[in-house]
């Protein structure tokens, strides 16, 4: 019966995410103001790693050690038992009477076995076959995009690092609110840091104006509207292709028919 359940990928799922809300639950500071509870879900995310060291076990001697470590999900699933197995430790006086950040760091690889509930989304293998190909078609324009940012914050950086170094004190921080302006967020707020810098120019202000707006236009409209038109586009290619073959089954049907009266005319 208990091989059973730790061999049931359905069981171990449900595990992993009630694991997950413990270990959630134990993030939230108000939780450390009541010790007994805090004790409480300390103990329960415990009895998990446990759990998750008896999985292993129990599926180390059903499939062999060869066949086990063959899968690579096993593989991931057991290295991530042994570095969870520090936490464990805790309940030593030495180890409890010091804080060890790397243990806390270490606890936090497993809510990665959350990945495994990828493979339970409907058609996940056309989804990930989709997002391949998206990106693959739209990398010549992120690369574009990624160049233009770059130009753009050198410029910037250049002109109005220092009038406004919050947004453009250094090629980092310009190259980050480009990015911003690509993304259409802060188009207004962060030209307008630097237009009050020349209340009596309309000369400066209007340049400045046109060049931000040029910046939009170009990162934001262009060039971030055509990454992800490509990128949609190649994502729901798969719904089509039923249709296509529809088509085509109609197509040589209706070749056939052709031939069919051509022979008897």
């Amino acid at each position: 019966m208990l091989k059973k359940f730790f061999l049931s990928e359905k069981n171990m799922m449900i595990a992993i995410v009630l694991n997950a809300f413990i270990i959630c639950l134990l993030y939230f500071p108000s939780i450390h103001n009541y010790k007994y509870i805090n004790d409480i879900l300390v103990n329960i995310d415990h009895l998990f790693i446990l759990l998750f060291v008896f999985e292993a076990i129990v599926k180390l001697r059903s499939y062999r050690p060869k066949a086990y470590f063959a899968d690579k999900w096993n593989l991931f699933d057991f290295a991530i038992v042994v570095l969870s197995l520090p936490s464990l430790m805790t309940f030593v006086p030495f180890f409890a009477a010091h804080d060890y950040g790397i243990l806390k760091v270490l606890r936090l690889f497993r809510m990665i076995r959350l990945v495994k509930l990828i493979k339970f989304v409907p058609r996940i293998s056309m989804i990930m076959a989709g997002l391949g190909r998206a990106l693959k078609a739209s990398i010549f324009v992120i690369i574009v995009l990624a160049f233009l940012n770059f130009m753009f914050a050198l410029f910037t950086c250049h002109f109005f690092g220092e009038i406004a170094p919050e947004y453009f004190g250094n090629p980092g921080i310009a190259a980050y609110s480009i990015f911003q302006l690509f993304t259409v967020e802060g188009w207004n707020e962060i030209p307008s840091s630097i237009l009050s810098a020349y209340p009596d120019s309309y000369w400066m202000a209007g340049i400045t104006r046109f060049y931000f707006v040029l910046i939009v236009l170009i990162g934001g409209i262009f060039g971030m509207s055509l990454a992800n038109a490509i990128f949609v586009d190649e994502m729901t290619m798969d719904n089509n292709q039923d249709l296509e073959k529809k088509i085509d089954g109609l197509y040589k049907e209706i070749n056939e028919l052709k031939k069919i009266l051509k022979e008897k005319g």
